[in-house]
């Protein structure tokens, strides 16, 4: 009997086209499955990479409260075009911390995954009070009532106990402070020590230029941060298995 005989004789047959296609199937996820149970993390860890600071927790949740991720994606694709406009390509660590994650869908505005530094944070005011200041064809709305809606961190501690629930490494120590660090972050004055040392790298100083803190400076403070935790000057990825 031919292949094309056989392979014939497999279409026509109901009950075996059937019986051979959830074989197929079976020995595709236990292939795709099995080497998943003997890895502690699929996620590889890489230096730098830590929980966001109160501040900047604040100021995630401000910018998915905004829907900012309708617009702008944070995540790198390794294509060409795409690291030679944005940056490195995005690490799956990069987001290790983030639920829900903000790797968006569409790209209305340029992707943010690396924007922190990029621009300053009088750029970053000017934008975000009116867009078209700085970008005239912008279509992305004015966010300047955040210069006038003051936050004080009542309730930040909860907010990271609950990320802690779903795996997020604040310790006992981080959650006790947290409201003592989110005023400690927006203030270049303060005793920031304990601050750096819970959350290496966290950049501190006013970030609106205004007294108050504000949603405008925890906003800042997020996007900052973004992009900034992995040095690539010296980050090298594992090999692949």
């Amino acid at each position: 009997m031919s292949f094309m005989s056989k392979h014939k004789f497999i279409e026509t047959n109901a009950t075996l086209l059937l019986v051979l296609s959830l074989l197929v199937v079976t020995i595709g996820g236990i292939v795709e499955l099995v080497p998943l149970f003997f890895f502690q993390s699929t996620i590889e860890k890489v230096e730098g990479v830590r929980p966001y600071s109160p501040l900047e927790m604040a100021g995630r949740n401000i910018y998915i409260r905004e829907g900012c991720y309708v617009c702008h994606s944070q995540m790198i694709r390794p294509l060409r075009d795409e690291v030679e406009r944005y940056g490195p390509y995005s690490l799956a660590a990069e987001s290790m911390y983030d639920h829900p994650f903000q790797w968006g869908s569409k790209r209305l505005g340029p992707d943010l995954a690396r924007v922190g530094g990029r621009y300053s944070d009088a750029w970053q005011v000017l934008h975000l009070t009116n867009p078209r200041d700085v970008v005239p064809v912008s279509i992305m709305p004015t966010y300047g009532f955040m210069l006038k809606n003051t936050i004080d961190g009542k309730y930040i501690a909860d907010v990271l106990r609950t990320n802690r629930m779903v795996g997020v490494p604040y310790t006992d120590e981080m959650i006790k402070l947290a409201q003592q660090d989110f005023v400690a972050q927006a203030d270049s004055e303060s005793d920031s020590e304990g601050l750096l040392k819970r959350y290496p790298k966290a950049q501190v100083r006013n970030f609106d230029g205004q007294p108050q803190l504000t949603e405008m400076d925890a906003l800042i403070a997020y996007l900052q941060v973004l992009g900034t935790m992995v040095d690539f000057s010296t980050f090298e990825p594992l090999p692949s298995r």
